[in-house]
């Protein structure tokens, strides 16, 4: 590795191989490649003068890029695409002819910018399916553990560890939605030629329109893609760019959400991320245990929520195209993926490990719990004969006490020893206690965790049961 030189953290240390390799160089220019062997094989097929020894050799040579010839192509005539039509001419004399025939620049750059976008978020919508499955499981086996819920980060009433997942995971589903629509509506550029209204190629046909619209289809199949857009100028539409990205930004406010109950519940010592055994908390406090994971899925999500910003092209792109789109968009576009993919990996990570202290949960619970069963009390000191109105000012004034004892004396809460020595209730410790059962208090959130892991997330593990059982060892 180079010491002397800026090297982006995405490729040392959060990023996957394989994300890396979706948005490389390499990647790019073998699907040039591919885009150049497919236009040729569809023109030749509508009449155009180009033999079958051409394209054997364009195929010949489509995996082994000869780079050292585009670069030094490329200082001299300062264009990336004709340096790499030269380049693979020198490769193909036979076929350099014929190489790019009718296409403009557009031609293998927005549709392989297309095609690595979908290259990318099936990647993505995989390792979601695979935090989705590590969620369920977890969901599944705390169903029933009652917890505190809160609002305005105050204790409210209970919940269930389980049901709190299934809110992540709720929000996860929907990003999961929104990705897979981003994959169906996306459609190659196609072949369009220089200002998008198909001139070159008409003039290439003599004029024949049908065998210009049936090149451009037999492209798209060739590509994999059943999609191509109606019309365009010399690129896409730049509102692809924003739609994509704002679909994986959406995952990212989803991460941070999660991330931010989890570091909340770290501090409250009842869950925590996994900690390695010979893991490091911190350099001057050795006990420390610091949720580290999920503070980086909180800075990266940030970046990437950031980042959608970039593609506001689509509004200053003026007519048919500008150039102030091109290098915006490859560093937007690119380090977007690379950040949603390194947020998926820790969320793999993380959801993989989750560590719960039921003891903590439970204590927690109990502490707060009298002030919340005060109404169960109240209605069963009513049945043996108590005055309503006069006990929920008689409890309204025990729990105003209780809690002056909490926050200002730091001492336990003494609700139920309040309520035990005031003889309007007329309740015993044991009558009283009864009424304290965390279970009771929790509604229907153990069915609920049923109800979403069979109707919702169960249906979409099934169909994707290839992307289940990932795992991810973080590098630092």
């Amino acid at each position: 590795m180079a010491h002397d030189r800026y090297i982006s953290p995405f490729s040392t240390r959060y990023a996957s191989d394989e994300m890396q390799y979706t948005f490389s160089d390499d990647n790019k220019f073998r699907t040039w490649r591919r885009l150049w062997i497919a236009l040729a094989k569809a023109e030749q097929k509508q009449g155009l003068d180009i033999t079958d020894e051409q394209i054997a050799e364009l195929e010949a040579h489509k995996d082994d890029i000869n780079y050292e010839e585009a670069v030094a192509r490329e200082k001299l005539v300062r264009h990336d695409v004709m340096s790499h039509v030269y380049a693979y001419g020198l490769q193909c004399p036979k076929a350099k002819g014929i190489i790019h025939l009718g296409a403009t620049s557009c031609y293998v750059g927005d549709n392989t910018d297309v095609i690595i976008m979908r290259e990318g978020l099936q990647l993505v919508r995989k390792k979601l399916i695979g935090v989705l499955a590590n969620l369920a499981d977890f969901a599944e086996q705390y169903k029933d553990m009652p917890c505190l819920a809160y609002t305005h980060c105050q204790p409210a009433q209970l919940t269930t560890v389980g049901k709190r997942a299934t809110l992540w995971m709720n929000e996860f589903y929907m990003d999961l939605q929104e990705i897979d629509h981003q994959i169906s509506q996306l459609a190659l550029r196609g072949v369009k030629g220089t200002t998008g209204t198909q001139a070159s190629f008409i003039e290439l046909f003599n004029g024949d329109s049908a065998k210009v619209k049936a090149v451009e289809a037999d492209v798209c199949a060739q590509m994999g893609v059943d999609k191509v857009v109606p019309v365009c100028g010399q690129t896409y539409s730049r509102k692809v760019d924003y739609n994509v990205l704002s679909a994986i930004a959406g995952l990212a406010q989803s991460a941070m959400k999660m991330a931010t109950d989890i570091r909340l519940l770290a501090n409250f010592k009842e869950m925590e991320e996994p900690f390695e055994k010979n893991q490091i908390g911190s350099s001057a406090m050795p006990y420390k245990r610091n949720p580290m994971r999920c503070e980086r899925i909180c800075a990266l999500s940030r970046y990437l929520m950031v980042d959608v910003l970039n593609p506001i092209t689509a509004g200053t792109q003026w007519f048919e195209r500008t150039l102030d789109d091109s290098a915006n968009k490859r560093i937007a576009m690119a380090e977007g993926f690379l950040a949603a993919d390194a947020i998926l990996n820790i969320l793999l990570n993380v959801s993989d490990g989750l560590v719960v202290y039921p003891k903590v949960v439970r204590s927690r619970v109990m502490a707060e719990l009298p002030f919340m069963a005060s109404e169960n009390i109240m209605m069963k000191a009513v049945k043996k004969g108590g005055d309503r109105q006069e006990l929920h000012e008689r409890l309204r004034e025990h729990a105003v006490a209780a809690a002056a004892v909490v926050k200002q004396e730091g001492k336990p809460n003494d609700m139920i020893a309040r309520v035990e020595a005031d003889p309007a209730f007329g309740l015993t410790r044991e009558e009283i206690e009864a009424e304290l059962s965390p279970e009771d208090f929790t509604g229907r959130a153990p069915q609920q965790v049923e109800e979403f892991l069979a109707e919702v997330i169960r249906p979409v593990l099934d169909a994707n049961k290839e992307d289940l059982g990932q795992h991810v060892e973080l590098n630092v």
